[in-house]
């Protein structure tokens, strides 16, 4: 299945881009009334950073916000989030995930969903693809992402 979402497909968008500059294809963009108000991807390996995963790119390019805001917002994600992403959902009191695809990685959905938050995974072809392509032409890369 493929959707139509805008905010997804901009969540995708920034996948490609950080798999175009040589780094692992998640995206993300963070929604406030139906306006992204920060976008970005994963950028490990572009920046060396150990902990610029997409939704913290994401958060860090919004900026900082008032507490009202992320509790008004919704963050769209190519891929499941991973421990630390959600660690920073639940700080920043972020009510609800759109999640492209969880076949290839599932995060702390668990975690999420037992503190509140409404996770909605939809099973976009699109992050499906990427992800699975990535994993087979860069394994090495994909464990290092996911601390194996």
């Amino acid at each position: 299945m493929m959707t139509d979402d805008p905010f997804l497909a901009a969540a995708i968008s920034e996948a490609e881009l950080s798999w175009a500059e040589g780094g692992i294809p998640i995206g993300s963009v963070l929604v406030h009334n139906g306006r992204i108000i920060g976008r970005g991807h994963n950028r490990r390996v572009q920046r060396g950073s150990p902990t610029l995963h997409g939704e913290m790119d994401a958060l860090e390019n919004a900026g900082r916000l008032p507490a009202n805001v992320y509790a008004e917002s919704v963050i769209y994600t190519t891929l499941s989030p991973c421990s630390m992403c959600a660690g920073a959902i639940l700080l920043y009191k972020i009510p609800r995930v759109i999640v492209g695809e969880n076949r290839t990685f599932v995060g702390d959905e668990a975690l999420l969903r037992s503190r509140g938050v409404r996770v909605d995974v939809v099973q976009d072809a699109r992050c499906i693809e990427l992800m699975t392509r990535f994993i087979r032409e860069r394994p090495e890369l994909w464990n290092e992402d996911i601390g194996i």
